[in-house]
């Protein structure tokens, strides 16, 4: 039975580690890996949860097991928390026992999408901004422009796996090194449109979101270990920005 416990924490810590590693909600996480750990026959199940680490105890038959693993930042991939989430369910209705369920949880490969279709969406939506913002087609042109090749900059640097604060200052500097030729040479009627438009890609939406949610849930050092985050990328964000409009004198939009 002992050994069987442990599989069991194994199995569920894994899910937990997944979920934290992509960017699933404190809130899911650990709401997700008791649910799972009931359903697997545990009596008890208590998590917790830090910036880069899950610790989740289990207790049965009297009985105590705990077990820690590191959960290192793998990208935002809600397609892994459906599946897993999905597992859970199906667990708890009984259509899939504890051995199909890990088999499930350890075929899950997070999903991408074709990089280029990501970056000409990612080329329309910041320039389908500077449009709303009143831009011409020269203006939405460049934007489109230069936030598609931020893009693939961007893909290329997280692709090597560098620290994702370089990857935001490299790819905001690219992006407001080419969109800044517009106020250079006075392209457009609102040569200042791209500059601010096509660096919109960088916001750090979802990890804001996230730090807010688990605060409001309780789960306060969560929260705040991902709002310095998400503040440390926007840093970087402006460091990269400053760097290529001193480069490049583009401050006159500024004033």
């Amino acid at each position: 039975m002992e050994a069987n416990q442990k599989n069991i924490t194994r199995f569920i810590i894994n899910a937990g580690q997944m979920l934290l590693a992509h960017g699933a909600e404190s809130t899911v996480v650990a709401d997700i890996t008791r649910r799972l750990g009931l359903a697997c026959g545990m009596e008890e199940v208590e998590v917790s949860l830090s910036a880069s680490s899950i610790i989740i105890t289990t207790i049965m038959d009297d009985n105590c097991v705990t077990t820690v693993r590191r959960s290192p930042d793998r990208g935002i991939n809600m397609s892994v928390v459906t599946d897993i989430q999905h597992i859970c369910i199906m667990v708890e209705r009984r259509v899939l026992d504890f051995t199909l369920a890990q088999h499930k949880l350890e075929q899950i490969k997070p999903k991408r999408h074709n990089r280029w279709i990501v970056v000409l969406m990612i080329g329309l939506s910041c320039a389908a901004f500077s449009h709303l913002a009143g831009g011409d087609r020269i203006a939405f042109a460049i934007t489109f422009v230069a936030s598609a090749i931020g893009m693939i900059v961007r893909q290329e640097i997280a692709h090597r796996n560098f620290n994702p604060l370089l990857n935001f200052a490299v790819t905001s500097f690219v992006i407001t090194l080419i969109s800044s030729q517009a106020v250079i040479y006075q392209i457009g009627s609102h040569p200042f449109l791209p500059m601010a438009s096509s660096v919109l890609m960088m916001v750090p939406g979802f990890p804001l979101i996230n730090a807010a949610a688990d605060m409001l849930k309780g789960y306060i050092n969560m929260g705040i270990a991902r709002f310095v985050m998400a503040t440390l990328l926007t840093l970087a964000t402006s460091i990269g920005i400053v760097g290529a409009m001193t480069l490049t004198g583009a401050w006159g939009w500024v004033h």
